[in-house]
């Protein structure tokens, strides 16, 4: 069943009642939310999306914001965050931590089907293996579960092992596979193999900053990828650990990034605050139901974004493209080099 079945005025009316409940049941339970919505003088009724109050993603840096008592607390997810900077926690009761591994699977199966396929990781296996595990080792290790016959594109050196491929190939290059790996690691290492991956499906994520700085945006990676490596099934997503198991999924025509029906984006003037008309850009906001142990339900992230539709795409909703960060806010330093965790 897709979870990219609703249009823009009907995910509307079902989100807003659903998320103004989630904000009232933060408030009674999170001491330092309630706080914050009584200094920003935040009451119902929330009538639309851009009613309802929204945090600063960079609160859960410096502030311990969790709506479960803390043995309840099942799991506490970081942020990969930059040297030197305190990394985002986020808590998760048991509940929160079923629905979020839940409503991913449910996301990717729009676009990989029920069953897992042969998987090609665009990584190295001891990104996974180091004890204390970094965002990139954590996302590699989470889109494992959607994969089997995991095999590793990159050695212990972090060189490419093309006999690896080659074998796989030779035993999954008939069928359909995965690909999974962070976006400007798979720009140079995929390329790199010149082997046929017509019958993958690439899932990739991370920042474009390298990219950028080489000229390669979104449509010019898309072509090159099918080109050289016959790779026609491509599709990025926009996610974050403060909102866990949520992912904005770019469509199959690569036009930009789909909200599931749980979740959806706003994209808001950094000046005024208020909501950008589309095609303007601005700061994403993003919304989702998922977040009932801690108040992530609405935040103002650190990213620009432009609505370039609304129900006229792949999928309905609004369509999104991510332009990058803030300037002068802070480097997330997840993935945009391969020597960093």
């Amino acid at each position: 069943m897709s979870v990219f079945t609703l249009g823009a005025a009907e995910r509307e009316a079902e989100l807003v009642p659903e998320l103004a409940a989630l904000t009232e049941r933060h408030r009674a339970a999170c001491l330092p939310y309630q706080r914050i919505l009584d200094a920003t003088g935040a009451a119902p009724p929330y009538r639309r999306l851009t009613d309802l109050p929204w945090l600063p993603v960079r609160l859960f840096k410096t502030h311990e914001l969790r709506s479960v008592p803390q043995e309840q607390v099942f799991r506490v997810l970081t942020s990969s965050g930059t040297t030197g900077q305190r990394p985002s926690r986020i808590y998760l009761d048991r509940e929160a931590a079923a629905a979020q591994t839940r409503m991913l699977a449910a996301t990717l199966r729009v676009v990989l089907g029920e069953r897992r396929l042969p998987m090609l990781v665009v990584d190295s296996r001891s990104v996974v293996r180091d004890p204390a595990l970094s965002a990139r080792g954590a996302g590699v290790l989470g889109m494992m579960n959607f994969g089997r016959d995991h095999t590793f594109v990159l050695d212990e050196q972090g060189r490419v092992d093309a006999e690896a491929v080659k074998g796989f190939l030779a035993r999954h290059g008939g069928e359909r596979f995965l690909i999974f790996g962070f976006t400007f690691m798979v720009w140079l290492c995929l390329r790199e193999l010149g082997a046929d991956l017509s019958q993958g499906v690439l899932i990739h994520s991370g920042g474009w900053k390298r990219l950028a700085e080489q000229a390669v945006d979104n449509a010019e990676f898309r072509r090159r990828l099918a080109d050289e490596c016959g790779l026609a099934e491509i599709h990025n997503f926009y996610g974050m650990v403060e909102q866990i198991g949520t992912v904005f999924l770019e469509g199959p025509d690569g036009d930009g990034l789909y909200c599931p029906d749980f979740a959806d984006v706003v994209i808001r003037d950094p000046e005024t605050w208020q909501e950008a008309p589309h095609g303007v850009p601005g700061l994403i906001e993003v919304v989702s139901t998922l977040p009932t142990s801690y108040p992530g339900h609405v935040l103002l992230t650190e990213d620009l974004g432009v609505v370039r539709g609304v129900d006229d795409g792949a999928w309905p909703g609004k369509r999104f493209e991510v332009l990058g960060r803030l300037p002068r806010a802070e480097a997330r330093g997840c993935s945009d080099t391969m020597g960093q965790g």
